[in-house]
This record gives structure tokens, C-alpha cells and sequence, in this order.
């Protein structure tokens, strides 16, 4: 039986290297960071509405800068639910489409990082959250170029790590290498997901 799990995380979790392990194992992986990306590019319906919402500032040479917009977003309530308000359900949209065109006992691996904050859980067969250690969230974060401020308010506006597990099915801890983390991705892929779909069927 097809089943769709929810894959999240904390911003720095390490959630996008689960996911391509789960890739590389045999899922079907979608993103919802980058539908999100693809949903307000120039010249789709999302762009026009951002734009009307936010104006001109956040645009650098024709195209949404996405920084100086998650700068304003994640400084300001409001605005923040005014972004979620147009990208969440053209994301939705998009995974609904993907989770349609699923048959026999294929897999679909949805990393979306606000599925306790958006109550998504129930949306999927099974959740999985990868949590890890703040400091080192925050170790990875600055490697990607990010600023103390920027990853503070990033962290603020998420979920806390309780709120996550407390409606996930399985924790993930990747506090270690990547060789760890993709241990314990083959142990869920070879072990608990066909004992759901076999339950399922």
C-alpha cells in the first residue's frame, strides 16, 4: 500500500540530508521549502501576489530576494501570516497533486519543516521529526553563511523540539555523522515502513 510520511525538523536539523538518504533509498521525496520557491517565481500567479502584499523592496533585479523577504517575515507576525497565507495553499496544492499520482506500495516522503505548527500531522500515515542538539543546528546554519540574528529568529519562529516529537511516530536524533544519521534512515526504511505498509494493507 502507498504510504505517505511526513519527514520535519528543526531549521538545521539536518531533515534535507534525511531526506535525500530516504531518495537514495527508493522514496519519492518532495520539498516543501522548494515547492514554496517555486510557487512565488517571476512570472507565476505567487509572485504577483507577494509582490502586491509586500511591495517593490523585497525585489532585486526582477526577481523576490529571498532573504530581505524572510528578513521582514520573520521580524513581523503579520507579515508572516500574510506569506503563509499565499504560499501554504499552493504548496498544499502541489503535494496533493504528487500524493495523487502514487500507486502499489510506493513511498512519499514529504519534508515539511511546519507540520506541527500548520497541525499537518494528520495529513500523513506516519511522522518522523529529526531533532539535533541546538548548538550544532546552529553550527550548521552558520556554515550555510546565515547571522546570529537571522538564525535566532528563525529557530523563535518554529516549533520548539517538544512540540515536534509530541506528534511524531518516530524521533530521529542526528547528533553524529552522517554515517549515523543514515543508519538510523535504513533501520526505518527496512523496518518499520514495510510493517506499516503490511498493517495498512
Amino acid at each position: 500500500m502507498v504510504l505517505i510520511i511526513g519527514l520535519t525538523g528543526g531549521i538545521g536539523s539536518g531533515k534535507s540530508l534525511a531526506g535525500q538518504y530516504f531518495s537514495d533509498l527508493g522514496a519519492s521525496v518532495l520539498d516543501a521549502d522548494v515547492i514554496a520557491r517555486e510557487v512565488i517565481e517571476r512570472g507565476s500567479g505567487g509572485f504577483d501576489k507577494v509582490v502586491a502584499a509586500f511591495g517593490d523592496s523585497i525585489l532585486r533585479d526582477g526577481q523576490i530576494d529571498r532573504r530581505a523577504l524572510a528578513e521582514r517575515v520573520f521580524g513581523n507576525m503579520a507579515d508572516r501570516i500574510t506569506l503563509e497565507n499565499i504560499v501554504h495553499p499552493m504548496v498544499r496544492d502541489a503535494f496533493e497533486a504528487a500524493a495523487a499520482r502514487l500507486q502499489g506500495d510506493d513511498i512519499l516522503v514529504y519534508e515539511i519543516p511546519l507540520l506541527a505548527e500548520t497541525g499537518a500531522a494528520t495529513r500523513f500515515d506516519f511522522v518522523i521529526t529529526v531533532e539535533s542538539d541546538l548548538e550544532a543546528r546552529k553550527d550548521r546554519l552558520r556554515k550555510r553563511g546565515m547571522l546570529g540574528s537571522e538564525i535566532d529568529a528563525r529557530i523563535r519562529a518554529q516549533a520548539s523540539p517538544e512540540e515536534r516529537m509530541s506528534v511524531a511516530g518516530y524521533v530521529i536524533a542526528n547528533n553524529g555523522t552522517p554515517d549515523d544519521l543514515l543508519r538510523q534512515i535504513e533501520y526505518v526504511w527496512e523496518k518499520i515502513l514495510p510493517s506499516m505498509q503490511r498493517e495498512k494493507k
